[in-house]
C-alpha cells in the first residue's frame, strides 16, 4: 500500500466535529490503495513546518506527500515574510522530493470575519507556491484561485468556527476533489 501523507496546518488537522481529520478522512475515502496520514498542526507555519518534517512526515517514508501552509505565515500576528516563505517552501520540497510533493497554495478567506489575513496578502502566498511548483516541477493546486472563482465561496468558508479562513464540510469536500483529480494525474 502506497503512503500519502498530509501536512500542513490548522486547515490540515481540523476535525470538525469529527473524531479524526475531516481532510484525510474524506480523502481517504476517495482514494484506493494509500495508507492516508495525517500531518497536521494548528498554527504552524512554514518556520514550524521545517523544524517537524523529519519526524513528521519523512519518518513515514511516504510515496506522495501534500503540503498546505500559508495561512499563518500570512497572518498579521505571525507573518512570515514572503522571501523567507518562498526559500521554506522549496526547503521543504526538495526534503520530500519535488516528484513526490504536491504544492498546494492556501485558501482565500472571508473578509468580513477574518481580520488577521486579507485575500490580497494571500494572493502573494499563493502566486509563491506556484512559482515553487514551476522551478521544481511539484504538481500544484490551486487553491487560491479555484476557491476564488466560486461565486459563492465566502458560503463555503462557513464551518463550525465561522472565521472566514476555517471551512466546513462542503470546503473539504472541494478541496478533496481537487486533490483526487491532481493524485489521479500524479499516479494513476
Amino acid at each position: 500500500m502506497l503512503k500519502l501523507v498530509c501536512f500542513g496546518d490548522s486547515i490540515t488537522a481540523r476535525k470538525e466535529g469529527l473524531d479524526t481529520s475531516i481532510l484525510t478522512t474524506k480523502l481517504a475515502k476517495q482514494v484506493d490503495g494509500f495508507e492516508v496520514i495525517n500531518a497536521g498542526v494548528s498554527g504552524d507555519n512554514t518556520i514550524d513546518a521545517i523544524s517537524r518534517i523529519e519526524n513528521d512526515v519523512i519518518k513515514h517514508n511516504p510515496d506522495l506527500v501534500t503540503v498546505l501552509f500559508g495561512a499563518n505565515d500570512a497572518a498579521v500576528h505571525k507573518i512570515v515574510d514572503l522571501e523567507t516563505y518562498k526559500n521554506n517552501i522549496y526547503k521543504i520540497t526538495q526534503m520530500i522530493k519535488p516528484e513526490r510533493t504536491i504544492l498546494i497554495s492556501p485558501a482565500p478567506v472571508d473578509e468580513k470575519v477574518q481580520f488577521a489575513r486579507t485575500n490580497e496578502v494571500l494572493f502573494g502566498y499563493a502566486s509563491t507556491v506556484k512559482q515553487v511548483a514551476v522551478d521544481t516541477g511539484s504538481p500544484f493546486i490551486d487553491f487560491f484561485s479555484e476557491m476564488s472563482a466560486l461565486d459563492d465561496y465566502t458560503q463555503i468558508l462557513k464551518g463550525i468556527r465561522n472565521d472566514g479562513l476555517h471551512f466546513g464540510d462542503k470546503g473539504y469536500d472541494f478541496l478533496v476533489r481537487l486533490l483526487v483529480e491532481k493524485i489521479r494525474e500524479v499516479c494513476y
